[in-house]
C-alpha cells in the first residue's frame, strides 16, 4: 500500500507574514553533502513521500552525471517561506542556491524578481522551451525594477487550477441525487448544493454540511475567491497590471463577495471553516464532514488513490458551472516555480540542475510523484497513461479545465503578490462570517487596501 500523509499547513506559510511567524527551528529532513562545493537545495515538503521520492532520485541521477554534492533541505509549508525570508533579511551564508515553495508563486516569487533578487533562467528555459505552452511560459515572465524589462526569473515545474469534489455516494444515498442531475448553470449549480442541506442533514445528522466554502484567514479563501472574480468577470487588474476596480465595475465585486458570503450566511457551511488552515477543507470533506469543497489542487482525491472503491467511485470532480453570464468558465492557473537566488554562489551548477529538472522524464516523474495534486506543464507529458485514464474523474475533469485558463495576476504586477500575503481576499471574508462587515462594506475595504498596496508599491 502507498504511504500516504497530509503536511499541515498555516498561515505562516504566506510571504508577507513570514517573519512574525517564522519558527526558530532549522530546515528539516536535510540531508547533507560531503564536499565543499555544494550545491544547496531548499525544498516544500511534499504532501506525500513519493513527491520527496521523485525528487531524491533525479537529484541522484544528476549527481551522476556532474559530480556535484547536493546539500537537500527538506522543509513543511508552514516554514519555509519563513526560512528564506529570515535567510534573505539577514544576509545570511545559509541562502539556497535552488528553492521551491508551492505559495511562493503567489506570494514570493514575484516581489524577488522585482528586486533583482533572482537569477534570470532564460537560458534554462530556452533549453526546452518548445516543451512548454505560451501560457505556463507566461507565468514565470516577471518585472526586474533594475533591468527595467521582464524575463524568466522561474522554471515551470507543474500547475494547478481550482476544482470541486463531492462525495458522490452521499449525493445518492443521502440526497437521491447523483452527478447527471447537478445543473451546469451558475445559479443552479449553487442553489443545488445550498438546498441539499436540509436533506442531508435529515439523512445525515446535524454534523454534516452541503458546501465546504473557507471562510478564514488561509490561502485556499483567497484562492477560491479568486475564481469567483473571474466567474463574475471582476477584472482586478487591466492588462498593463494596473489596479482597475473603479465605480464601473464594483458592483461585480459586490456580487461576488455576496456569492461567496452567502454559503456561510445560510449556515450551509461548517462554522469551524473561519478558522480553518489551508487542510481544513480538505480535512472536512475527507471526514465527511462537508458534501463538497471547492480547492486549488487535487489533494483531497490523490490523497485516497490507494482506496480504490473511495478514489474511483465514491469521490468525484465535476467541473465548474458556466459563469453568471453564462460564458464558459475561464480558470485561473497557478504555476508552481523554483527559482535560483541570486546570492546563489553556484549557479552554474544550479542552472545545469535546473535544466536537468526541467527534462520531460524527469518533471513526469516528479509530477506523478506528486500523485497528480498537481498537472503536467508540458502538453507532451499527458500522453502517460496516468493522465489518461477517462474513468478517473479527478484528472479527467481537472485536465479540460486546462483549455481555457488566465494566469495569476501576480505576473502583471507583482505589487499582486502582497494582496495575496496580506490575503486581502480571507480577511474580508472572514470579517463577514464574524459580523464586522457587509458585502458592501467589504468591497470598499478592499479596494482601499488593493489602492494602498499598488500606491506603496516600489
Amino acid at each position: 500500500m502507498k504511504r500516504r500523509k497530509f503536511t499541515q499547513l498555516s498561515l505562516c506559510g504566506l510571504g508577507g507574514l513570514a517573519i512574525s511567524c517564522a519558527s526558530e527551528q532549522q530546515p528539516a529532513n536535510t540531508i547533507k553533502a560531503t564536499s565543499g562545493d555544494t550545491l544547496k537545495i531548499w525544498w516544500q515538503e511534499g504532501f506525500y513521500p513519493e513527491e520527496i521520492d521523485a525528487l531524491k532520485q533525479i537529484i541522484e541521477q544528476w549527481k551522476a552525471q556532474s559530480q556535484v554534492d547536493v546539500e537537500l533541505s527538506v522543509i513543511p509549508q508552514k516554514d519555509i517561506l519563513a526560512a528564506l525570508e529570515r535567510a534573505l533579511a539577514t544576509n545570511t551564508d545559509d541562502i539556497p542556491d535552488i528553492f521551491y515553495s508551492g505559495s511562493a508563486d503567489l506570494t514570493t516569487i514575484p516581489r524577488l524578481a522585482w528586486n533583482g533578487e533572482l537569477v534570470d533562467v532564460s537560458d534554462v528555459i530556452q533549453s526546452v522551451e518548445n516543451y512548454y505552452t505560451t501560457d505556463v511560459l507566461s507565468g514565470v515572465n516577471y518585472q526586474n525594477k533594475t533591468a527595467g524589462t521582464r524575463s524568466f526569473y522561474a522554471v515551470p515545474l507543474m500547475q494547478s487550477a481550482i476544482h470541486i469534489h463531492y462525495w458522490e455516494d452521499l449525493l445518492i444515498n443521502a440526497i437521491g441525487e447523483r452527478r447527471a442531475t447537478i445543473p451546469k448553470d451558475w445559479q443552479g449549480f449553487w442553489d443545488f448544493w445550498q438546498s441539499a442541506h436540509t436533506r442531508l442533514q435529515a439523512s445525515q445528522g446535524a454534523e454534516i454540511y452541503s458546501v465546504g466554502m473557507p471562510m478564514s484567514l488561509s490561502l485556499d479563501t483567497y484562492n477560491n475567491f479568486e475564481q469567483f472574480l473571474e466567474a463574475h468577470s471582476v477584472s482586478v487588474l487591466d492588462e498593463a497590471g494596473n489596479f482597475a476596480i473603479t465605480e464601473t465595475n464594483r458592483a461585480a465585486l459586490v456580487d461576488a463577495i455576496a456569492d461567496y458570503a452567502r454559503f456561510y450566511l445560510n449556515g450551509t457551511v461548517p462554522p469551524d471553516s473561519v478558522d480553518w488552515d489551508n487542510t481544513g477543507n480538505n480535512v472536512s470533506l475527507l471526514s465527511r464532514k462537508s458534501l463538497m469543497t471547492v480547492n486549488h489542487t487535487l489533494s483531497a482525491p490523490g490523497s485516497q488513490r490507494s482506496d480504490s472503491e473511495t478514489y474511483y467511485k465514491k469521490l468525484s470532480t465535476v467541473e465548474w458551472p458556466s459563469k453568471p453570464d453564462g460564458r464558459p468558465m475561464r480558470y485561473v492557473i497557478e504555476i508552481k516555480q523554483a527559482v535560483l537566488l541570486a546570492q546563489s554562489t553556484q549557479q552554474t551548477a544550479a542552472k545545469d540542475f535546473l535544466t536537468f529538472l526541467a527534462q520531460p522524464n524527469n518533471l513526469s516523474a516528479y509530477t506523478k510523484g506528486a500523485q497528480g495534486r498537481y498537472l503536467p506543464v508540458m502538453p507532451d507529458l499527458f500522453e502517460d497513461g496516468f493522465w489518461q485514464e477517462q474513468q478517473d474523474t479527478h484528472i479527467s475533469v481537472a485536465v479540460k479545465q486546462l483549455q481555457n485558463t488566465r494566469p495569476a495576476y501576480q505576473v502583471l504586477n507583482p505589487a499582486y503578490g502582497e494582496v495575496a500575503a496580506q490575503n486581502v481576499w480571507g480577511q474580508i471574508m472572514n470579517k463577514i462570517a464574524t459580523g464586522e462587515l457587509d458585502s458592501n462594506a467589504a468591497a470598499d475595504e478592499a479596494i482601499a487596501t488593493i489602492q494602498t498596496i499598488f500606491d506603496d508599491w516600489q
